[in-house]
């Protein structure tokens, strides 16, 4: 009886296991792909001195976030096919002009642009960590969800009420928290896609990239604030 049944489950679990690999191929690839229109953005951020809606911050946090979920909306509804991978690159595009703000700023630095490659270096060294966890290990980390969201959700309610306090300590820990809480999102995320929980690469590329964004841009500020030298 086990004879006929033993090829065909053995064919299922070796074609699942193609499809997680090549989505996790995929997502990589995609990922750093993104990079590119991120750091584009940066630089001319940052060679046209972009300020978005600076003399209002709670209006362009506003606007910053309405634009952000008309992408989020318009990848998802476009996530099968090539509109959904130009439209997450023109949104890594968007997040790299948000960016250059702060890279403007900690390059006023004398060491501005080691601070940046020590961020970029982190980051990097945060993302291959948790991502060589989440591949190999068998521990599952699905329970992190709730607890990862309502960090999310207390990050953005501390950041817009330091919008109106402006208080240097808050940010610190608004920073270190944040670090925190997208590094262990790398981890989730990815085994997301290991275990084939996501498996839509331009999905899981959108969640992968929003993790690495928040790592390096809070390990920035951190490190613009203790390690920024002037002339």
């Amino acid at each position: 009886m086990n004879q006929p049944l033993s090829p065909r489950y053995d064919g299922a679990y070796a074609g699942s296991l193609g499809v997680r690999n090549r989505v996790l191929r995929n997502t990589f690839w995609l990922l750093a792909l993104s990079m590119l229109p991120t750091v584009l953005g940066a630089w001319i951020g940052v060679q046209m001195n972009f300020s978005f809606l600076a003399g209002s911050p709670m209006l362009g946090f506003i606007a910053f976030m309405a634009i952000a979920f008309g992408f989020f909306y318009g990848i998802e509804k476009t996530k099968h096919s090539a509109t959904g991978v130009l439209l997450l690159l023109a949104f890594t595009f968007f997040m790299g002009l948000m960016l250059s703000r702060l890279i403007g700023h900690v390059l006023n630095f004398s060491n501005g642009a080691s601070l940046i490659m020590t961020a970029f270096g982190g980051t990097a060294l945060v993302f291959a960590t948790m991502a060589s966890i989440a591949t190999t290990t068998k521990r599952d980390f699905s329970g992190m969800s709730s607890w990862l969201f309502a960090g999310v959700i207390v990050i953005l309610l501390a950041a817009v009420a330091n919008i109106f306090l402006q208080m240097p300590a808050l940010q610190i820990v608004i920073s270190l928290v944040a670090v925190a809480i997208f590094s262990a999102y790398i981890l989730f995320d990815v085994q997301r896609v290991v275990n084939g929980g996501e498996t839509n690469y331009i999905t899981a590329t959108l969640a992968i990239y929003l993790d690495i964004y928040n790592v390096f841009a809070n390990l920035l500020a951190l490190l613009g604030i203790f390690g920024g030298e002037r002339d």
